[in-house]
């Protein structure tokens, strides 16, 4: 492509709105005119946004179609572009777009599965980090309610209104597609406490509890925390989940400095 008194604003802007004229620095080649070459490039670029947006969110694609997804990806890439050369985290408002997008308004779930598969491309490029164990966490020598954790460099918490790690795990391959019977709400994380990133389901509370508990504050107040918003909270239930998932990187006793 033949570009002379380049201008890239223009340029950029002319690229995702087909409503804008051809940069007038676009010229003819051959029988294609400046129009038509800017048209085929412009589409190329649309169609490569929307090839990223399908590789990071697959279960938002398998949720809905290829078509569907195709179209909403395209208006998703002309309103945000890239801001950053990285590819792989293309995508970070995909979520916060699904939810406001009207032909996505009967299907309320999307945006927190868009959630759950942009939190596992940051869990994948997360640091590395050895999470602690059970025999870790046997040898504290300090009472369990004081303790505090900083969690997993990885961790990402979600509570949904929706059962969103099932519905996740059909558009993922690892249940059978089939119908919902009890639709209720779950609370899901992300981790990769050692190579593979997981999404988990956590018992009722988890999500608060988790949450809490990562903030820094004592075991026993992220206990009551999540208690207090869910009856049915376990914490013996959470608790060993944190621990056989690797949600947990340290531990401090209440009087340390984390």
């Amino acid at each position: 492509m033949s570009i002379s008194r380049f201008e890239p604003a223009g340029f950029a802007a002319a690229l995702l709105d087909p409503t804008l004229p051809t940069p007038g620095s676009i010229v003819a080649s051959g029988h294609i005119a400046a129009e038509e070459r800017f048209a085929i490039y412009r589409n190329n670029v649309v169609e490569g946004l929307v090839r990223a947006l399908a590789t990071r969110f697959p279960a938002v694609e398998r949720a809905v179609g290829d078509e569907f997804f195709a179209a909403m990806a395209r208006v998703y890439a002309t309103q945000s572009p890239p801001r950053a050369p990285i590819m792989a985290f293309y995508g970070e408002e995909f979520p916060q777009f699904i939810e406001a997008f009207p032909p996505c308004a009967e299907l309320p779930y999307l945006a927190d599965l868009a959630r759950i598969e942009a939190a596992r491309t940051r869990a994948y490029h997360a640091a590395d980090a050895t999470p602690l164990t059970a025999e870790d966490f046997a040898g504290i020598e300090t009472e369990l309610a004081t303790l505090r954790i900083r969690p997993h460099p990885s961790l990402f918490i979600l509570a949904s209104q929706h059962p969103i790690a099932t519905i996740f795990a059909m558009n993922n391959g690892d249940l059978p597609l089939a119908e919902i019977e009890d639709w209720h709400g779950e609370d899901a994380c992300v981790v990769r406490p050692h190579m593979r990133v997981e999404v988990l389901r956590l018992p009722k509370g988890g999500a608060v509890f988790l949450e809490r508990w990562a903030d820094g504050v004592a075991l026993a107040e992220a206990a009551e925390t999540a208690l207090a918003a869910e009856p049915q909270f376990d914490l013996a239930e959470n608790l060993g989940l944190a621990i056989r998932c690797g949600l947990v990187a340290e531990i401090f006793s209440q009087s340390q400095d984390a």
